[in-house]
């Protein structure tokens, strides 16, 4: 067992290694048997190391232990090898001495298909020894200097097997006319004599007894031409003299195993319909080994698959009595000649079967198709469950053999489960062995049909989560597509083409909503052009029209002052629009890493018709607010950033990269950094970096950084951005600390980070320093005197964030009094002393503002009122909602600010959440007995007249509890679509416009009437976010044509903000209900709206953009899987049912936004024109959920003979309409493209085009 092996270019005889086994091991193992790995290592290299018939050589000297390589004699000539190195396949590294390195191919053991099945099957056979000494005596024949073609290999290995067996091959008529082209080696046979040049008669009698002669006797013409059949002389072989076996060679006493296996190998070969060829040689050997060995079953059998190689091949060799006995008889040997199509028909019909006969490794496609059968025809699911199956028994070597103690099985039993689990069963079962489509289509098609029928099961009713290659072998690429994406990692989110360039002008690209994804928009809403009129309202990066007459008795100087006039009028709308264009173009971009985030300009100058001369504020002609753009700036700088898809790869370098050069730009930086914040990549940012930033002290940057971590960090309690936050809020610092000179909207912002990061988590310590800081005293110095009310405000929203819907279960805090110490900064009262550290700092009062010892409510007021409404968030805690009830007395009104109660009715239904209604009868509820008596009705022309009751009082409460009412309406149905809550608010809507211009308005305050219309028109779009609506749309352009009055900047930006939220991301998002999300809306949409563009009192504006923490991607935008376009879908949704409607189902014709996935049991894909597809919400919304996070894309694909809804709305334009609709329809030639109403298999579709396009002429 030594390998000698010639290297060209070395010296020969320098390179002999030799291979002491340790076990005799199969040579090559690793590359004659497919169905095993590779070499992973130098390990089995042992096994690789070539064999040949030359004399060991000894040699104690060992080398190299690794690799049993030893350094055999000639170290005088300095090179021997040293290693093995690199093994891939059978190829192979040697190192040598002298450090140069060789690749050497080992010769594969077999090439052809059929001999290396041959091969595994023999070893797996025979007993180890017996099988190295077979493989060698093959493998040298085989490799022979020289050595035989492809074609020659199989004759090359039945007349090596055979000789091995002990039959004279030279004496048997077949195989001595089998040809080798090729040099024989001297172990087979010696050389033939060559043939004379002349030739001889044997070659015409070669002729006669060919195929090509009976073929041409038995041809037509020749009976017609009456040719009388030409009479073979018989072959010279003389059939009386009896040849025999040689019982001495290797293989003669296993000849019975050896043709068992091979008559398995037979069976298996029938399953495979491409291996033709193969099973016709193989019968040939088979047929000569049954006649010997007498076996008249099989002899039938074999005639019966193939009567004329029967007939043809007649020789047979006698074996001795004697040596019969020698021979070994496996117990697996049967009499019957085991049947794989038999064995079907049997399980078909439902007659008893035995086990199936199988290799392991060898025969595995009859396994599969044996046990598919079992389990699909025969309903028994555990066939595929565990390995020993009682369909099949294993034959393995002599030496281990195997009992079988199993009764047989009736085959009648059919479990009660449906045909659909068993054919999913089984296609699963197919994929987990590695059965593919190519698999399918060799299977002979009758085999073929159980597995077929299931795939074709699983192909109308697919579960939408299986992996990918179930769905490639059941054929649907939707399904896979999907699966293919869905493994993606998270950053590669499917990018639908957005990136068509806008035929538009190129002063329009600057105005920052040029990425959108027009193709998808254009699907949902294809009737109009509402996204340009959208697009229209909110750019603000070209100048606004200044409209002004010329009053004949004006002079040019006062002209052009009225012009300026107007155009500031004119820009606190301009300086409003960002915040509603970060919401309309909210995630749709994804930015270049090597390119600057592209701004796009506030343009605060107008144009004045008829010249179109430039109008400007900074003339000096008219007094001009300070910093008036700077807010406005630092919202266009969030709008930018906002665009930024959270599935971007971005790093801290970027971040860094995109800071602008000039300080006029600091405050569009600021905001763009707490963009980061909210979309999550803030994260990225290096604490050096945000170090940095925090240190230049420049109040936006701050506020943006602060606000923008804390939200990248939601509800984590991260200690590092703690820390942060606690050097920026007094509060929260050790008393004996050194006092932080902090602006003042940096501490809001500071503490508003802080309710962020310990969102929901109940934190003591926390939430206490934040109910202390609702009712914070003014210091003595000028600290905390001006603002005071949002600082309260930003402390009572935090601390509804940090105990947010924990309700009463607030576990450690009952000593902390919460609720009631709420109770009493929202109604007024005593101040209770300060406890805590800071009590020296409040010992003082305040030399500025005089409190006395009681809380003023009008500060700490809003901010309790909404940290009641967040920890009792949905609660249903009827005793903390009687606290909010609105005063049901004229004397008790007098106390309350009308705008109080706003915020009060809407912590009451916030409270009560199960209680709102969606309509108008539920809306009036809320207001007190009271106010409905003596009000003024929202349309009255008259006023009542009346003595002890103060009218305006009540007209106001009125108005501001009713938009109370509505904005928990618009909170209860966010992002929903409810009808009935749209009609409801649509209706109180149109009541406030026409109340506006009702001479009862005076009564009421103009400037509350717009307060509560804005609540009004925010509520509409937050029940209808992202649909687009027309109706709320023609509202919100209203609103914004009116400019100059009372309308001031908060206004327009509340009316923007409601244009933003209809068209949220452009459609693709909408908003959720979960607390977190009702948390920020309530943030961001807080109804007291900043009078001025500088206006921080109440409310810090910076604020306003928290709303992206309640948008959700709802959009599902079914994609043509062959065009990979968006195309449109029908699909159905099942709700869940709840306490207030039944499960309900609900067609809606996609893309659309999905209703909340809580509220969903699942969703389908209608037929007939797409392939049905279901989502199963029950197991489970994260397969849906990443679905939608990736751009909401739902691969369909279209049945066959089916046209999209685009090209066919109505479905009659489909090809077999056409069919049937013409006249004269037998006179129609056929046209190649009919075929594809039955198919959409594209290799049909050639098929059809090539071969039935109509001819020229075909007519004549």
């Amino acid at each position: 067992k030594v390998g000698k092996v010639f290297i060209p270019g070395l010296p020969a005889p320098s390179l002999t290694m030799s291979n002491q086994m340790p076990r005799p091991s199969t040579p090559l193992d690793s590359v004659s048997t497919p169905s095993k790995p590779l070499n992973k290592h130098l390990g089995p290299l042992e096994e690789g190391v070539l064999l040949s018939p030359v004399p060991e050589l000894r040699d104690s000297s060992k080398l190299h232990d690794s690799t049993y390589v030893e350094d055999c004699t000639f170290q005088q000539l300095g090179t021997f090898i040293h290693a093995l190195r690199d093994p891939v396949h059978n190829r192979v590294t040697l190192e040598l001495s002298n450090n140069t390195m060789v690749r050497i191919t080992i010769p594969e053991i077999a090439t052809s298909e059929l001999v290396k099945r041959c091969l595994q099957g023999v070893k797996a056979i025979l007993p180890k020894e017996i099988a190295v000494q077979m493989l060698v005596k093959w493998y040298n024949a085989y490799n022979a200097p020289g050595g035989p073609s492809y074609h020659s290999e199989w004759n090359l290995f039945v007349t090596c097997l055979m000789n091995m067996m002990g039959y004279n091959t030279e004496r048997l008529s077949w195989t001595r006319n089998l040809d080798f082209e090729g040099s024989l080696s001297p172990v087979i046979a010696p050389k033939k004599a060559r043939p004379s040049e002349t030739g001889s008669d044997e070659d015409w009698e070669y002729l006669l007894s060919s195929d090509y002669h009976r073929n041409f006797e038995s041809h037509p013409v020749a009976k017609a031409l009456r040719l009388d059949p030409l009479e073979v002389s018989a072959p010279k072989d003389d059939f009386s003299q009896s040849l025999s076996l040689d019982s001495s060679t290797l293989l003669f006493t296993h000849i019975p195993a050896i043709f068992f296996v091979l008559h398995l190998i037979y069976e298996e070969l029938k399953l495979n319909s491409l291996m033709g060829e193969g099973i016709r040689s193989l019968v040939v050997l088979l047929i000569q080994l049954a006649r010997d060995l007498k076996l008249e079953a099989y002899i039938d059998y074999y005639y019966r698959d193939y009567p004329a190689l029967v007939k043809t091949s007649r020789q047979t060799c006698i074996i001795d009595q004697v040596q019969t006995g020698f021979m070994h008889h496996p117990s697996f040997f049967s009499a019957e000649p085991p049947s794989i199509f038999q064995w079907l028909s049997s399980c078909l019909k439902g007659e008893r079967v035995q086990p199936y006969p199988y290799l392991p490794g060898i025969c595995e496609r009859s396994k599969l198709v044996v046990l598919s059968v079992a389990l699909y025809i025969l309903g028994d699911e555990s066939a595929v469950s565990n390995e020993a199956s009682h369909y099949l028994y294993k034959i393995t070597s002599g030496q281990r053999k195997q009992q079988i103690e199993q009764d047989d099985y009736r085959c009648s039993f059919r479990h009660s489960t449906s045909v659909s689990s068993l054919a999913e069963k089984l296609v699963i079962w197919m994929t987990n062995v590695g059965f593919t489509l190519r698999d399918l289509e060799s299977l002979p098609f009758g085999v073929a049909l159980p597995i077929r029928d299931a795939i074709y099961y699983c192909r109308e009713q697919p579960a939408s989560d299986w992996p990918e290659a179930v769905c490639l072998l059941i054929g649907r690429q939707d399904l896979s597509k999907q699966a293919c994406e869905g493994n993606l990692q998270k950053g590669k989110s499917v990018i639908l083409s957005s990136d068509i360039p806008s035929g538009t002008e190129s002063e329009e690209d600057e105005d920052g909503m040029n990425d959108m994804n027009e193709e998808v928009m254009s699907l949902i809403w294809s009737e109009d052009l509402r996204v340009q009129e959208v697009r229209r309202l909110l750019q603000s990066a070209r100048p606004v029209r200044v409209n002004v007459v010329q009053m004949p008795e004006a002079s040019d100087h006062e002209y052009i002052e009225e012009k300026e006039n107007r155009l500031l009028q004119l820009c606190q709308r301009t300086m409003a629009l960002p915040v509603g264009r970060g919401m309309f173009t909210l995630f749709s971009y994804h930015p270049v890493p090597t390119e600057q985030l592209p701004i796009p300009k506030l343009n605060l100058t107008g144009r004045a018709p008829p010249r179109n001369t430039t109008v400007d504020l900074n003339s000096g002609n008219i007094d001009v607010p300070p910093n008036m753009a700077c807010w406005a700036s630092f919202h266009n700088g969030v709008a930018a950033g906002l665009k930024i898809a959270p599935a971007s790869q971005i790093d801290s370098a970027w971040i860094v990269y995109n800071k602008p050069k000039i300080a006029e730009l600091a405050n569009e930086y600021a905001g763009f950094l707490m963009a980061l914040g909210l979309n999550g990549h803030l994260t990225k940012l290096a604490t050096l970096n945000i170090h940095d930033y925090l240190t230049k002290g420049h109040e936006m940057t701050s506020i943006g950084l602060l606000l923008g971590v804390s939200a990248a960090k939601l509800g984590t309690m991260d200690m590092a951005i703690t820390r942060l936050l606690s050097i920026h809020i007094p509060a929260l610092l050790p008393p004996t600390s050194t006092e932080l000179d902090v602006p003042h909207n940096v501490q809001v912002a500071a503490v508003i980070g802080i309710g962020l990061v310990y969102q929901g988590t109940a934190h003591r310590h926390t939430a206490e320093v934040l109910l202390a800081e609702i009712g914070r005293p003014p210091g003595p110095e000028m600290e905390y005197c001006t603002d005071r009310e949002s600082y309260s405000l930003a402390s009572g929203l935090a601390l509804g964030m940090v105990c947010l819907g924990h309700g009463s279960n607030l576990i450690g805090m009952s000593d902390l009094n919460v609720p009631e110490q709420l109770y009493q900064y929202m109604v007024g009262g005593h101040r209770r002393f300060q406890a805590g550290m800071h009590r020296e700092k409040h010992k003082s009062p305040s030399y500025q503002i005089k409190e006395g010892d009681t809380i003023n409510v009008d500060v700490t007021c809003p901010g309790a009122t909404l940290a009641l409404a967040m920890i009792y968030l949905k609660t249903n805690n009827r005793s903390i909602a009687d606290w909010l009830q609105a005063p049901d007395t004229m004397y008790l009104l007098d106390f309350v600010k009308p705008e109080f109660l706003l915020l009060r009715t809407l912590a009451r239904c916030l409270i009560l959440w199960d209680d709102i209604l969606p309509n108008s009868k539920w809306v009036n509820s809320n207001v007190p007995q009271i106010i409905r008596e003596n009000s003024i009705s929202l349309q009255a022309t008259e006023l009542p007249s009346s003595e002890d009751l103060s009218l305006e009082t009540l007209a106001q409460a009125h108005v501001y509890i009713i938009a109370g009412a509505c904005l928990s309406l618009g909170f209860r149905f966010a992002g929903s679509e409810n009808l009935a809550a749209f009609k409801c608010l649509y209706k109180y809507a149109t009541d406030f416009l026409k109340c506006l211009s009702a001479p009862t308005a005076s009564i009421t305050g103009h400037y509350n009437l717009e307060t509560c219309l804005s609540v009004l028109l925010l509520s509409l779009a937050m029940v209808m976010a992202g649909s687009g609506n027309l109706k709320v749309l023609q509202l919100c352009r209203f609103m914004h044509k009116k400019t100059g009055g009372e309308m001031n900047y908060g206004f327009h930006l509340a009316h923007h903000m409601a244009l933003g939220l209809l068209f949220l991301g452009g459609g693709r998002y909408s908003l959720s209900t979960s607390n977190s999300s009702i948390a920020a809306l309530l943030c961001a949409l807080y109804p007291h709206f900043p009078v001025h563009s500088t206006d921080n009192r109440y409310h810090l504006q910076a604020l306003r953009h928290l709303y992206v923490l309640a948008a959700e991607p709802r959009l599902l935008t079914p994609v043509d899987v062959d065009s990979n376009t968006p195309c449109y879908a029908l699909i159905e949704v099942t709700y869940k049912g709840t306490q207030w409607y039944a499960e309900a189902t609900e067609e809606l014709m996609a893309p659309t936004l999905l209703p909340e996935l809580h509220l969903l049991k699942q969703i389908r894909v209608k037929g007939p024109r797409y392939w049905e597809l279901l989502i199963d919400l029950s197991k489970g919304t994260n397969h849906l959920k990443s679905i939608l996070s990736k751009g909401g894309v739902l691969y369909v694909k279209l049945r066959a003979g089916q046209l999209s809804y685009k090209e066919d709305p109505m479905g009659w334009r489909s090809l077999l309409a056409q069919t049937v609709t013409h006249r004269n329809s037998e006179a129609r030639a056929f046209k190649p493209e009919a075929i594809s109403a039955f198919t959409s298999d594209p290799a049909l579709f050639s098929f059809a085009d090539y071969f039935c396009k109509p001819t020229v002429n075909m007519g004549q």
